[in-house]
């Protein structure tokens, strides 16, 4: 792989890779050309490959820092592709401290950067961009489904995916090829085009299959945003804490309490929901309140639904547009003081935050909101903003190329070159294929 690298290559790089101290273990990690030599002054000596062994890890003055396991792992098969080392050792904040301390005296060695292990793994072809996103979201993932998509995208069957798009993109480009230069020769199909087109035609479906999950994967990654609104003093802030069970909101009797939006994440059916609790909607004099309900339309516009709160029959404020395109659910609250009032068709689901009546009907309606990823084992979906960008690129110059069947197939092609630079801009692996390879392993021209 032919990347820039824009660090020096020649640095060796260290760093504690454990999170958080003080901890039970806490591991060390060592990267790059001078390794050897580093495990081998604080250990005396350097372990066979992939051998963990007990040592004493002492300083230039041979007085004892800590025992621990010393782990050493030879270029190339190791997480960055370089000479790598982990020392795992007791995790108290002076233990670690020394260790740092003595590896930033060995010349050659400096401390690494965010992400800085990654970024070699990527230079050196150990692990694409789609993989390494994934490895930091496993890292930051709360939910079960926040893992499964991290644990699809860091285990390479996402990139599969695209790389084998990528393919069908390239056998077509060199199909087109082998139809311009050796037009005259006998074994090479006159036309490409009923293959190819056909198959062109359906990789554009699969893309704008795919592309459509993208919401799903925002709600994973992101959460399902749920805002509660509704006029002042109809019980959204004590909704709030009665999902929350505790107190997040300043819940009284005085209307207009809430002048900011607040939120708080929750976890639904293995999903991560944010709920945010607004000010009442209502005309205002009240400067600081204005302000309050300005930033609840403004919360109300990103919202994946919207719950709509009245204490009475008639106390749903009305949603303009944008906002009345969202998906609402109608909740009357306080029914503690009495149901007579409300008739069953006002309302979608009758709730009391006081003695919880309804509170489990109104998750259930919360978790049919959810992405419905039943019957799917995979969850290979494009989850950034960068991802679907260059998905879409794909897509459209695609588009193009079977739109341009008049303007010749060098143009054609032209366009299908574009959508696979753009597929593979997705996992940062645009080479330039030689599609002379694939001319000659598909056909036997010059015989």
């Amino acid at each position: 792989m032919n990347h820039q690298h824009n660090q020096n290559v020649a640095d060796t790089i260290y760093a504690l890779s454990s999170g958080g101290l003080p901890s039970g273990v806490a591991v060390i990690r060592i990267s790059g050309p001078h390794t050897r030599p580093a495990v081998e002054r604080l250990c005396g000596f350097v372990p066979a490959p992939r051998q963990a062994l007990l040592r004493s890890i002492r300083n230039r003055n041979n007085d004892v820092l800590d025992q621990g396991l010393v782990l050493y792992f030879a270029a190339p098969a190791s997480f960055t592709g370089e000479d790598c080392a982990e020392f795992q050792i007791h995790g108290g904040r002076a233990v670690v401290d020394a260790v740092l301390s003595e590896l930033s005296t060995i010349p050659g060695l400096k401390h690494a950067e965010a992400g800085e292990f990654s970024r070699r793994a990527f230079h050196n072809g150990k692990l694409d961009l789609v993989e390494i996103e994934g490895l930091s979201d496993l890292i930051a993932a709360e939910t079960e489904m926040q893992r499964r998509l991290a644990q699809e995208h860091s285990s390479g069957h996402l990139s599969a995916l695209y790389h084998g798009w990528a393919r069908r993109l390239t056998h077509a480009r060199a199909m087109i090829e082998a139809e311009l230069d050796f037009a005259d020769e006998d074994d090479v199909p006159g036309s490409v085009a009923a293959s190819i087109w056909v198959d062109m035609q359906t990789l554009r479906v699969e893309i704008d299959a795919h592309l459509a999950r993208a919401g799903a994967a925002e709600i994973i990654r992101d959460g399902l945003k749920i805002v509660i609104a509704g006029e002042p003093n109809a019980g959204k802030s004590s909704l709030l804490n009665c999902l929350a069970r505790r107190d997040v909101a300043i819940v009284t009797d005085i209307a207009g309490t809430t002048r900011d939006v607040l939120s708080v994440d929750l976890s639904l059916a293995g999903f991560s929901a944010r709920l945010f609790d607004t000010a009442g909607l209502r005309p205002t004099d009240d400067l600081v309140e204005k302000e309050g309900v300005r930033r609840a339309y403004v919360t109300l516009e990103q919202a994946d639904l919207v719950l709509l709160l009245a204490d009475a029959p008639g106390g749903f404020p009305e949603l303009a547009e944008p906002h009345a395109a969202k998906p609402v659910i109608r909740i009357g609250t306080k029914i503690d003081r009495g149901t007579v009032l409300w008739d069953k068709a006002a309302a979608d689901v009758l709730i009391s935050t006081k003695t919880g009546a309804g509170i489990d009907r109104l998750i259930e309606q919360l978790k049919s909101h959810l992405p419905d990823l039943s019957g799917q084992t995979a969850l290979s979906l494009p989850s950034r903003k960068r991802h679907v960008d260059c998905l879409k690129q794909a897509r459209d110059a695609i588009d193009l190329s079977l739109a341009q069947s008049n303007s010749g197939l060098d143009i054609q092609a032209e366009y299908l070159r574009q959508a696979g630079d753009a597929l593979g801009r997705i996992t940062g692996r645009v080479d330039v294929e030689d599609l002379l390879d694939v001319i000659f392993s598909e056909f036997c021209i010059g015989k």
